[in-house]
């Protein structure tokens, strides 16, 4: 099987595993950072991804949120893994969140798969194939004002401390006017600039298993990916990030470039 189809087999296992649990009674702990949650789904999803991949591909390597399966990037095919994105709408059984899996080789991202098992959406991305929605090519929008745009952010768990001024980000793009999401999946923002459904998304930092589906998703349905400058976005470091249908991403970068101290 090749990356792809891997890739789609583990993230449609592990939306079953999730979709099976959802609104259950789990343990819920706390990891570093206020509502930063863990569910022992996080962990299962994890193990299940991680053993359908290797079951295909026994020698790769892992990047994955949940602890102990963190491998370096190298030379090699690197597995980067949200089992469950979204944990804090799954532990208050909120019916909004994603497994997300993309496949890499070094900093060239190769496959991608981000699934909301509830609704039975499967966004794929393969590099230099397209990006698809449940086997229907997807696309960005072409809106190019912000009157007409639709946005979408996310916040960091230490919001309380504003870091990289993001509360007066947030509030500098809402007096713009446009309308702006917080759904809590930053892979799922992602995918739904991928298909059309935001112009462009923000958020202040991000880990690799946040964005990397998602990043390959947007590219290959013909936006563009990169820091609040406009600069190249670093796949494996927790930095900000902003992703456009490409049309508003010079805007965008005006509005989140400028320093608010």
């Amino acid at each position: 099987m090749n990356l792809i189809d891997v890739a789609k087999e583990a993230a449609l296992e592990a939306g079953a595993l999730l979709e099976e649990g959802f609104g259950t009674t789990y343990k819920v702990s706390t990891k570093a950072g206020q509502q930063n949650l863990v569910t022992e789904y996080d962990i299962s999803s994890q193990k299940l991804i991680i053993d359908t991949i290797r079951g295909h591909f026994p020698h790769h390597h892992f990047l994955a949120e949940e602890e102990d399966v963190n491998d370096a990037p190298s030379k090699e095919i690197i597995w980067i893994i949200d089992p469950l994105d979204g944990t804090v709408n799954f532990a208050h059984h909120i019916p909004f969140f994603a497994v997300s899996i993309a496949a890499a080789r070094g900093k060239e991202l190769l496959a991608g798969a981000v699934y909301h098992p509830l609704l039975g959406e499967l966004f794929l991305a393969e590099k230099g194939g397209g990006a698809y929605l449940n086997g229907e090519k997807i696309a960005v929008t072409k809106t190019k004002t912000f009157e007409r745009a639709m946005l979408s952010t996310g916040f960091p768990y230490n919001i309380d401390q504003n870091p990289l001024h993001c509360i007066d980000r947030f509030s500098k793009m809402a007096s713009l006017g446009a309308p702006i999401r917080r759904i809590g999946v930053a892979s799922l923002d992602l995918a739904y600039i991928a298909a059309g459904r935001f112009d462009a998304f923000w958020e202040v930092g991000l880990h690799p298993w946040d964005m990397a589906a998602g990043k390959l998703l947007i590219e290959e349905a013909g936006g563009k990916v990169s820091l609040y400058d406009g600069s190249e976005h670093p796949l494996y470091s927790y930095v900000p990030l902003l992703a456009t249908n490409g049309h508003l991403h010079e805007k965008m970068v005006s509005y989140l470039k400028e320093d608010l101290r």
